[in-house]
């Protein structure tokens, strides 16, 4: 391991620490009203001592509410293993490069005539795209610069209601209990999507010089012994950052390895073929996205079709989803 890793791995567990001792005194809805917010704390669904600051305030990591595209054929700055999420509705496919949404978790479009939230935390790897028709209107979020499990927490801007990204759920405000429909979409690697699309679409940053797009600012993150930010039960019978697929809508919740699928897929689950392709790079692995390690592709389809899934970390699986076991490989 590199001196650069075990230094950030050793301020990441320190700033664990500082977090958690001060987590108390900053979940409190009095100070996030005196902070700007103009959110129904009075309604909730959650413990509020489970909310921690990530540290940028409201908006301090901002979302893309402007997005831009180039066609497929001008892009000139992705590897092809780099990740992205791969998004096709109604024949209008576009993707959304995680080296832009590292740096502003939640792009705010309308594809196919539908208004969707593409969204990704760094911290759980959870890259979803909802509908975000809240009650037949369209809204946009935002980022609210706080965390639950370790999770992005987002808000709408008509309530303010602020929204689990992890689950899509409404978890404190006016719309508490309120759930976005998940999108199908792939966390695929852009020479999957430029082969599937090559008439598609590709999000770019809106300024180049605002952030420093394709650095990773997590560098050996996914291969830390604790996640950032955590302060929940890690699992007892897996590493806590193994890579785990998601699918919630298969019937029950199903969560399996991306190891055990890799090793022994396809895998039939609830009607649901997970299946594993190599070829797209960790983007929290080293300093540069496109030299992240190989961790592989996942496809999960039923009779052919696309469903919702996450690849997420095993933490963050058994935080949200604690009562459906991991399958894991036998040598995990």
């Amino acid at each position: 391991m590199s001196e650069t890793r075990r230094l950030i791995q050793r301020v990441v567990l320190s700033a664990v620490v500082l977090f958690n001792l001060a987590a108390a005194a900053a979940a409190d809805p009095q100070n996030w009203s005196r902070e700007g917010w103009k959110t129904d704390f009075s309604r909730s669904s959650i413990d509020f001592d489970d909310i921690l600051s990530g540290g940028p305030p409201k908006d301090g990591i901002p979302s893309i509410d402007d997005p831009q595209f180039i066609p497929v054929s001008d892009v000139a700055d992705l590897e092809d293993n780099e990740p992205v999420i791969g998004l096709e509705i109604n024949g209008d496919a576009r993707a959304y490069p995680l080296r832009v949404l590292m740096w502003h978790e939640i792009a705010n479009d309308t594809v196919g005539g539908t208004p969707v939230t593409v969204t990704y935390c760094p911290l759980c790897n959870a890259a979803l795209v909802f509908d975000r028709r809240i009650n037949g209107q369209a809204d946009t979020f935002g980022t609210t610069g706080k965390l639950r499990n370790s999770d992005l927490v987002m808000y709408d801007r008509g309530t303010e209601s602020w929204w689990q990204q992890f689950t899509g759920e409404a978890i404190t405000g006016e719309l508490t209990g309120s759930k976005l429909a998940l999108v199908p979409s792939r966390l695929e690697s852009w020479k999957n999507f430029k082969t599937r699309h090559p008439q598609g679409k590709v999000l770019v940053p809106n300024n180049e010089r605002m952030r420093n797009y394709g650095r990773n600012p997590y560098e050996g993150y996914d291969s830390a012994k604790i996640p950032f930010l955590f302060n929940g039960e890690l699992p007892k019978d897996i590493n806590a950052m193994a890579r785990v697929v998601v699918v919630r809508d298969a019937g029950d919740p199903v969560a399996v390895s991306m190891l055990k699928v890799r090793q022994d897929g396809p895998l039939e689950r609830n009607g649901v073929t997970i299946s594993w392709q190599e070829g797209q790079a960790s983007a929290l692995d080293t300093g540069s996205i496109a030299s992240g390690r190989d961790v592989g592709n996942i496809i999960v389809q039923k009779n052919g079709k696309d469903v919702p899934y996450d690849v997420t970390f095993a933490f963050v699986a058994n935080a949200f989803l604690p009562d459906t076991p991991i399958e894991k490989a036998e040598n995990e």
